[in-house]
């Protein structure tokens, strides 16, 4: 079964990107359109469109990610358009048939100070405008900003953007069913990796950029469905569970949220992968990440080893840490007055603030799915308290949060997969989550089943020391 199910996603997703490669081919002797710069349709602050600079452009020569307007940021309202831009996707260097519009737009960072980002907008072939939209929260997983979405698609050839290039198969499925995506650099200006509720605004007013802007085709009434695995995930929960009260706008767009591999409650998660053979390095990528968000520092705890594994850290990927550091424990980066995190308030607080389990519950119906066989990446699962999870998230965290959703009224879709692991559950996931998801954008009514599932691990706040 599964691997026939692997079989179907590589034919889907290979396929997808061989039609639009095709469909390129077609189109690339079509004149390419005037590009306006100026639209008195739409607001002021939907600046004019320019070319982006060519592939490789650095963050500092970037000009279009500075926010160079005379109103104070703080007077903006975050979804604001402050400038846009297009240009065509491209893999790895290589220019791909899909067009591009890039926003800058304003919103605010972990601790609610305002600030700018960038989000992408992929437009489908040969649909004027789009009713469906999918705001794609992607894995990139990156303590570096030039890993980001807006970089990599845009001919950037980091190894850490690499993950956003993996992702282009199941973008291109979307495109190709006429639906546009938005995929937002969703950690920030700063790569705030692990700052969950800083992904939830990005995503979220990226979502307002783009439906009020009209240089993005899409309509501005359209149907927006929320979609993420692991750290999309992050930003998919984050947005669902922030848009009722930070977003009342898009919220009453929203159809519904798909997501996989779900960080519940991240002080939980440390104490899960610590000592394991693959993850334990996203420990320190964690920690790294939520203090640059929420302006912790940690460093003072560290002993010598552990001040150079965060050095090593500032920049890093996922694609660099996994496998990298086996068996980190925090005892091992910390000075020996400091040998369990929860003895420092800092961290205590700012770990209780990620906490899914304490955010709102999300007014939209959900699909959750989670691994349970963590074992195949090397993450036991008998740690007293935790249990089993896919290698690096919990699952019974992930079915406390669903059961806690399923209370509140939310409409909760969850699946569990015993036997898989993080990066194994994927292709079973795609499926499932594709599927209800677009059940929801065309109107359908969501399935659920709260009754069925089975109870979970505390999601309790770490009490203060």
């Amino acid at each position: 079964m599964i691997r026939a199910q692997l079989r179907q996603i590589g034919a889907r997703t290979t396929g997808a990107v061989a039609s639009l490669a095709l469909l390129g081919a077609g189109l690339a002797a079509a004149p390419s359109p005037a590009v306006a710069t100026s639209d008195p349709a739409t607001s002021a602050a939907d600046a004019p469109v320019a070319r982006a600079a060519g592939p490789g452009t650095s963050a500092r020569a970037d000009a279009f990610r500075r926010y160079d307007g005379e109103k104070p940021l703080r007077k903006v309202e975050p979804g604001t358009v402050l400038k846009t831009r297009e240009i065509t996707y491209s893999l790895q260097g290589i220019p791909l048939p899909i067009n591009v519009v890039q926003i800058l737009y304003r919103t605010e960072d972990a601790l609610e100070r305002p600030t700018v980002n960038v989000t992408s907008v992929l437009q489908p072939p040969l649909l004027a405008k789009p009713r469906r939209l999918i705001a794609y929260g992607s894995f990139y997983d990156s303590l570096n900003p030039q890993d980001g979405p807006s970089f990599a698609i845009n001919g950037g050839r980091s190894l850490g953007g690499a993950a956003v290039h993996a992702e282009t198969a199941l973008v291109a499925a979307f495109l190709l069913d006429g639906m546009s995506v938005v995929m937002a650099d969703t950690q920030g200006r700063t790569a705030d990796f692990a700052a969950g509720p800083e992904y939830g605004r990005t995503s979220l007013d990226s979502i307002r950029a783009v439906l009020s802007s009209r240089r993005t085709g899409v309509a501005p009434k359209a149907k927006v469905g929320l979609f993420g695995y692991s750290g999309g995930a992050i930003a998919t929960n984050w947005a669902a569970a922030l848009a009722p009260s930070y977003a009342p706008d898009v919220n009453r767009r929203l159809v519904g949220a798909a997501e996989g591999g779900v960080l519940v409650a991240p002080a939980r998660n440390l104490r899960y992968i610590q000592g394991s053979q693959v993850w334990a390095g996203v420990l320190a990528m964690a920690l790294v990440g939520a203090s640059r968000g929420f302006e912790l520092n940690l460093k003072r705890y560290l002993n010598r080893y552990g001040k150079r594994v965060f050095g090593e850290m500032e920049k890093a990927s996922i694609v660099e840490v996994l496998g990298s550091y086996p068996g980190l424990t925090w005892k091992r980066i910390a000075r020996k007055k400091f040998p369990d995190p929860e003895q420092i308030p800092a961290y205590v607080r700012t770990v209780n603030q990620l906490n899914l389990g304490r955010a709102a519950t999300p007014t939209i119906p959900m699909f959750i799915g989670q691994g349970a066989r963590g074992e195949i990446e090397g993450t036991g699962g008998t740690t007293r308290g935790i249990g089993p999870g896919d290698g690096v998230m919990i699952a019974g965290d992930v079915r406390s949060l669903a059961r806690r959703y399923c209370r509140q009224g939310t409409k909760v879709r969850y699946q569990q997969y015993d036997a898989t692991s993080h990066f194994t559950t994927v292709p079973l996931w795609i499926v499932d989550a594709y599927a209800w998801l677009g059940r929801r954008l065309a109107g359908q009514k969501p399935a659920a089943n709260c009754r069925s599932i089975e109870p979970g691990t505390s999601l309790a706040p770490v009490p203060l020391p």
